[in-house]
């Protein structure tokens, strides 16, 4: 009686748990755990980015932005660049004010980022010079990004009004759990004003800058101790605070010929709302005109749900309404990424139900419903298992993550469907009956150690692309890891939970007994000696039976194996397809790019007027543009903002769009409606608007740009050159020039550089001498004219209600300051009396001086652009750019060098550093290049150690380029980039060609050791093969069909399914032929020798 065989790992686990009561407990415990990940994990509609970035603004009054960049910004340039993990420093030197901004690589710690700045900054305190302030520091998240924008508005509603209802709502909504930030935008801030009166001065002999101490004694309120009497304590408080601006009027500022001076003797004391305010307007689709409106911009903590906080916020404003919300006021939700983000989780874990169910009809309309069920069990709990793993490594439910499992699905399906089509075969195999039972724990043995090999081979060509660097890596890897993990989990359900479904599901089709006819029990199964390879071509009672496809298979392999003309004009028809393919992109039919653009529903139109245009005209062009915008059918509501900038997006935040305060700027963000509700892509509709919103703008002199949400990280713009050189006059030389060249580019828009003309200045340089000569300090007159002229913040009334203190702001009257000559009419104490500011100092008229910038160290000038039209990659802008930038004169006369990835070395020489969408492109591409080399050799180590052999690894990888015969061709057709997801889904499907490899060839060598001859053993692994390979191939197709209505995983999909096919049709007949070729060499004879000499021993 023959030994009961030795089971692999994969038998010994279907055995143990094919009739154990544990498995259905399994299945039930991992979809309950799946259920509830998917409840508690936080919803985002784009994957989290941990990219520490901290601004650091340092004021410098007076100083000029030369003076700052010496003294300021490169002392604490070269400290800061020496803080380990610091990747970028940008600054800018203007004047009065330096900004350095340090940017931390991808995933550093934040709050220890934080902390390495502050450590440096303490520890180096003589880096300011006298006269700089203390820095102000400000981390910068994703998290700061607003969530949720609440818009009031109303007709006849005073932007004072709006802003105090605004106040004491965010207030309100500040105490919604898990609300970080909750900020006003736009409206006019209640503050008492007061207004020196000029004549009143000179009358008294009073100046303005002697208005200052009076009112800082205002706001003193200090302890005075303790009074005790009788064993009671009572605390004793001196304070001076004024709590009402008729008290402000009666306040004593100063005493002349032993007579009091009120503040109301000199100044005029107002209490309202400021006079010069942002300028916010709102305008929705077909409603009459603009309203006065402020914005309720709300933040919210790490980690948190973004869809339930949104819910919670929305609930509280319901309750508000009638209370602290007047009836006649609108409340209008302009931004809600939380219903977004829920809004997407669900339509791409519907989008997973619906890629899950077809590949269960699949299985039903090739295998029959048993097999569609045993699938239909082990998938959704591998995806169950999966989404528990994401919640526990912290990601997110996000469309990456779920874009992630609709990925995995056809490649994690093959798992169940290998195991399922083994059993189902070995089932009507001839020989002595054996038990259901045992049959189905050979089955899975046989199978078992290929499908380990395959499915690591495919984790191999998976997972590398979790270390691509830069921004794009976080992005993108929930789809390596979330793939593999959804791998590990298909494979051992395979081998635990489909065997035990088959047992239960198979058992009456299989019509075997429950125990073996030899009288062993199920799962010990007897072993017949193997046949001698002399009478294998007699008896062979394994070779599969013919269908119309396998004998159409037979007839092509065999053509192939025998007939040399045949085989090698089959490779070399392959070659010239693989060539053909590839010169598609070298011809420019398909087209290389980063990411496509995604269908959001909002941008945001930025505008800057020329330097000095008032607020009031550059709002006139603002609502010009607005007007047109609501035109659109597609277009829901507008927001114009003037003089202070629109609630910034993720992209506004890498931009610092939060900086755009000035009187010329305009911020317009328009809401389209939901995507559901419109044929057209959000890009299609820019696209077609820029010129028509040009037309407005380009009259009224405005730079314009229209700025939509990135499909992936955010960069300064998708063009942006860098300009190095050894002085600036060399420098603005280059930049104007590329500059130039930008604009002569078809496709390239929204050109724009930090060569902008700057405004008009009148200098008030004081005359030392002479202030000495009249008794004047110097610090007295300045300080008058910085109050007078720009306005100074005395102090603040302590209000009792609202959720702001009110400013008291000195400066003159609007009226009183708009020429030069009443300001110079101010006047100043002296040794002998009162002296006119005109007499100390000289006016001298000139320009403000240019921003200094640098970035890393350097001096830099920028010029940016965005692309639109027929080719919107920068592959091909850039193409043409650098030929005429060829033709532009470096240093000493030679080319400027144009960089990609790397930065200049130094600035002794011109040099252009191509920055923008194009770095990340080239950095993705580099990298993913990289992880395929990596892919190759991980694979060649795995099946070298598998094999035992050198040779037979290049069998199972020369195949993997046969994909891009249907991936290129099938981009053009479509009219598709190719993208970064393309090379995803062109490295995974590299993954499923070794998968299909490894089970031909380990079904060969299975059968050359049981004694079959090379021809035969080669045929037949195709025939027998073709089945689950061909189903996996349609899985993968089927699975990928719901990604291709999406515009920035289309790429994805398409190389999956293209090269399934290509892959699946090539490679079934290439590699048995290939195997063919270098095992009867010696392999295939060692094999079979190795059967004989077992049969003999046995």
């Amino acid at each position: 009686m023959a030994s009961e065989p030795k089971l692999g790992l994969a038998g010994k686990l279907a055995k143990s748990f094919l009739r154990s009561k544990l498995t259905p407990l399994i299945v039930l415990a991992s979809l309950m755990l799946g259920i509830l990940a998917v409840v508690i994990t936080p919803r985002e509609e784009e994957p989290q980015i941990i990219v520490p970035m901290v601004d650091l603004y340092i004021p410098y009054p007076g100083a000029s932005p030369k003076e700052i960049e010496s003294q300021v910004t490169a002392p604490m340039e070269r400290r800061l660049w020496g803080i380990s993990g610091v990747e970028y420093l940008y600054s800018m030197s203007r004047p009065g004010m330096a900004l350095i901004t340090v940017r931390f690589k991808v995933n550093e710690p934040q709050e220890p980022s934080l902390v390495k700045i502050y450590q440096e900054l303490a520890a180096n305190p003589q880096m300011l010079p006298p006269g700089a302030m203390k820095p102000i520091i400000k981390l910068q998240t994703i998290d700061d990004v607003p969530f949720m924008v609440l818009t009031l508005h109303g007709e006849g509603e005073a932007p004072g009004q709006l802003r105090t209802m605004a106040e004491v709502m965010a207030r309100e909504l500040s105490d919604v759990p898990s609300t970080a930030q909750v900020k006003v935008t736009g409206g006019a801030r209640r503050m008492v004003r007061i207004e020196p009166d000029p004549d009143r001065l000179r009358s008294l002999n009073f100046t303005v800058a002697e208005l200052q101490p009076a009112l800082q004694a205002a706001e003193a309120q200090l302890p005075a101790g303790a009074l005790i009497d009788h064993g009671k304590r009572t605390e004793l408080e001196a304070t001076g605070y004024i709590l009402q601006a008729s008290e402000l009027k009666r306040l004593v500022v100063g005493v002349r010929n032993q007579k009091p001076i009120y503040l109301a003797d000199v100044a005029r004391v107002i209490d309202a709302p400021e006079s010069e305010p942002p300028i916010v307007l709102f305008a929705g689709a077909g409603e009459a005109g603009f309203e006065p409106a402020v914005s309720i911009t709300l933040s919210k903590r790490a980690g948190t749900n973004a869809t339930a906080l949104a819910e919670q916020v929305l609930r509280k404003v319901e309750a508000l309404r009638g209370n602290l919300i007047p009836r006649g006021l609108k409340v209008t939700v302009t931004r809600n990424y939380g219903e977004t983000a829920g809004d997407k989780s669900n339509e791409l874990i519907e989008h997973l139900l619906i890629a899950t169910l077809s590949v269960i009809a699949l299985i039903f309309l090739a295998m029959g419903w048993r097999s569609a069920v045993v699938v239909g069990v082990a998938v959704p709990v591998t995806l169950a298992l999966t989404l528990l793993i994401t919640y526990l490594f912290g990601y997110t439910l996000n469309r990456v993550t779920l874009f992630a499992l609709i990925f995995s699905i056809g490649i994690l399906v093959d798992d169940a469907i290998v195991v399922v089509e083994n059993i189902h075969r070995h089932m009507h195999l001839p020989g002595p009956r054996k038990s259901f039972a045992t049959v189905v724990v050979e089955a899975v043995d046989e199978v078992g150690n290929p499908t380990i090999l395959a499915t690591f081979a495919v984790i191999a060509a998976i997972l590398p692309m979790a270390f691509v660097r830069g921004l794009m890596g976080p992005y993108m890897r929930p789809i390596p890891v979330g793939a593999s993990v959804a791998m590990i989990f298909s494979l051992v359900i395979a081998f635990v939970i489909s065997p035990w479904a088959s047992l239960i599901l198979f058992r009456k089709e299989a019509h075997l007994p429950e125990t073996d006819e030899s009288g062993l029990h199920p799962g010990t199964p007897e072993t017949a000696s193997p046949e001698p390879v002399h009478d294998w071509q007699d008896k062979n009672p394994e070779v599969a039976p013919d269908t119309k496809l396998s004998a159409l298979y037979r007839k092509i392999i065999r053509a192939l194996l025998f007939n040399p003309t045949v085989r090698w004009g089959f490779f070399g028809g392959v070659v010239v397809l693989l060539l053909g393919a590839m010169s598609l992109v070298g011809l420019g039919v398909v087209k290389v790019k980063m990411l496509p653009f995604d269908n959001k529903s909002e941008f945001m139109v930025q505008m800057d007027l020329p330097v000095g245009t008032p607020k009031e005209d550059a709002v006139a062009v603002g609502q010009d543009i607005a007007r047109r915008l609501l035109k659109e059918p597609t277009v829901k509501d507008v927001q114009v903002y003037a003089g202070e900038p629109a609630p910034f997006t993720f992209v506004g935040m890498v931009r610092h769009s939060f900086l755009r305060q000035e009187a010329e700027m305009v911020d317009i963000q328009v809401n389209l409606v939901s995507k559901h509700d419109r044929k057209e892509q959000s890009h299609e509709i820019v696209v077609r608007l820029r010129p028509e919103l040009e037309k407005i703008s380009k009259p009224a002199g405005a730079r314009m740009k229209l700025v939509e949400i990135p499909p992936g990280p955010p960069v300064m713009d998708t063009i942006v050159a860098e300009v190095y050189g050894p002085t600036e006059a060399e420098r603005t030389r280059l930049a104007t020039e590329v500059l130039k060249a930008f604009k002569t580019v078809d496709g390239i828009v929204d050109v724009d550089s930090t060569l902008n003309p700057t405004s008009p200045k009148i200098s008030l340089v004081l005359d030392r001498e002479k202030a000495a000569l009249h008794g004047v300090a110097p610090a007295h007159v300045i300080q008058t004219l910085y109050m007078a002229g720009y306005g100074h913040t005395a102090g603040a009334f302590h209000v009792l209600r609202g959720s702001s203190q009110v400013p008291v702001v000195v400066q003159l009257a609007p009226e009183k300051r708009q020429r030069l000559d009443q300001i110079l009419q101010l006047t100043v104490p002296g040794a002998r009396g009162m002296v006119p500011v005109r007499e100390l100092v000289t006016v001298k008229e000139g320009f403000e001086e240019a921003v200094i910038m640098h970035k890393n160290l350097m001096p830099v000038t920028y010029v940016f652009s965005d692309l639109a039209g027929a080719i919107e990659s920068p592959v091909y802008a850039l193409a043409a750019l650098n030929k005429k930038i060829d033709a532009m004169k470096g240093t000493g006369g030679g080319t400027v060098p144009r960089l990609g990835l790397a930065h200049p070395e130094d600035t002794e020489s011109l040099a252009i550093k191509w920055d923008g969408e194009w770095h990340i492109t080239l950095e993705v591409f580099r990298d993913l290049g990289m992880a395929f080399a990596a892919v190759l050799v991980l694979i060649f180590v795995l099946v070298v150690g598998w094999f035992e052999s050198f040779e037979i690894p290049w069998v199972i990888l020369v195949p993997i380029p046969l994909s891009l015969i249907g991936i290129i061709p099938a981009h053009g057709l479509l009219g598709a980039f190719f993208t970064a997801t393309s090379m995803i889904g062109f490295i995974a499907g590299a993954g499923i060609i070794v998968r299909n490899s490894i089970i031909l060839v380990d079904f060969i060598e299975l059968k050359l050791r049981e004694g079959m001859p090379l021809a035969l053993a080669v045929e037949e692994a195709g025939v027998v093969r073709f089945r689950p390979i061909l189903l996996t191939a349609a899985a993968v197709i089927v699975g990928s069909l719901v990604m291709l209505a999406d515009p920035i995983f289309q790429g994805l999909a398409i190389s999956l399914m293209a090269g399934s096919v290509a892959a699946t049709l090539l490679s079934v007949p290439s590699i048995p032929v290939l195997y063919y070729l270098v095992a009867r060499r010696g392999r295939a004879a060692d094999l079979q020798r190795e059967a004989s000499n077992h049969a003999v021993e046995e």
